[in-house]
């Protein structure tokens, strides 16, 4: 099947649309994260750096350390960016943009993402380190593609019954990690999380600054929402669209977090430029 110009949009230099990268400027392991300045703050640390390239909110250093080439683009923050992001990466490496075709051997990459969090249970100190084993997305993205047991509908029907969902919203979907790249960073220095993917930063988290949230009792049942062993850990805006669409994509996606604030003890981080720089070096001494 050819795939006809408006679906696949390639600009005049041959570049994917949105992130204006060519199939040979990207490496098959790439570091998102959200903000585009976050990007030099990770590729400071190669040893060289072949590609600098940007569009929008969409910037992409690739370069060398230890002799391993990596990637590491900017996604803005959300879902939405995520669909964007994930889904021409993929077509960069897995469908020929000559012919429009999808390519016949699939290559697989290994999706990394660094960002910040806050925490919602007290014990989670300010400046650690967080993985997301599990993560549920309120975000809807996975409901927009065709997809086969690869949730956890049993976790989705509790968390939607204790929280009294509204029904108004996208239905919760549950997503795990990549075991692979989740035993790369797996260490005592890292905590294993559940994290909850939300669609904004304020009424959706239940921030109230001039316009009243519709269910400001969430954050209280996000807190103490538990299945056997797992408790929600932590909210954020972009790691259930990355599972989603890296295991719909046949990639190998992990989400690591730096804990900037809490929502339960009402902390934020004093050196949070500083806490994400030691994430950055705990997951490039890991995969380099």
């Amino acid at each position: 099947m050819q795939l006809k110009p408006a679906e696949l949009i390639i600009n005049e230099d041959g570049s994917i649309y949105h992130l204006n990268l060519l199939p040979e400027d990207i490496a098959t392991t790439i570091i998102t994260v959200g903000d585009p300045d976050r990007v030099h703050q990770v590729s400071k640390h190669f040893d060289t750096i072949e590609v600098k390239k940007g569009k929008r909110e969409f910037h992409t250093h690739t370069g060398h350390l230890n002799g391993k080439r990596i990637s590491v683009i900017s996604t803005g923050i959300g879902t939405d960016n995520i669909d964007i992001v994930l889904n021409e990466l993929d077509a960069l490496v897995n469908i020929d943009f000559k012919t429009r075709t999808l390519k016949e051997n699939h290559t697989p990459l290994n999706i990394i993402r660094i960002g910040t969090t806050g925490a919602i249970q007290p014990d989670i100190p300010i400046d650690s380190f967080l993985i997301s084993k599990y993560s549920i997305g309120f975000d809807g993205l996975l409901h927009y593609y065709e997809h086969n047991e690869i949730n956890y509908p049993k976790i989705e029907d509790e968390f939607i019954a204790h929280t009294s969902w509204d029904t108004n919203k996208a239905r919760p979907y549950v997503l795990s990690y990549s075991e692979k790249l989740g035993e790369l960073f797996n260490d005592n220095r890292i905590r294993l999380g559940f994290t909850a993917t939300n669609t904004g930063f304020y009424g959706p988290q239940q921030r109230q600054l001039r316009i009243k949230p519709s269910q400001m009792e969430l954050m209280e049942k996000l807190s103490t929402f538990g299945y056997n062993d797992l408790k929600l850990t932590n909210l954020e805006m972009e790691t259930s669209g990355i599972y989603a669409l890296a295991q719909l994509l046949g990639h190998e996606a992990v989400s690591l977090n730096c804990v900037v604030a809490n929502r339960s003890t009402g902390e934020f981080s004093a050196t949070p430029a500083e806490s994400v720089d030691n994430l950055i070096e705990y997951c490039l001494k890991r995969l380099a």
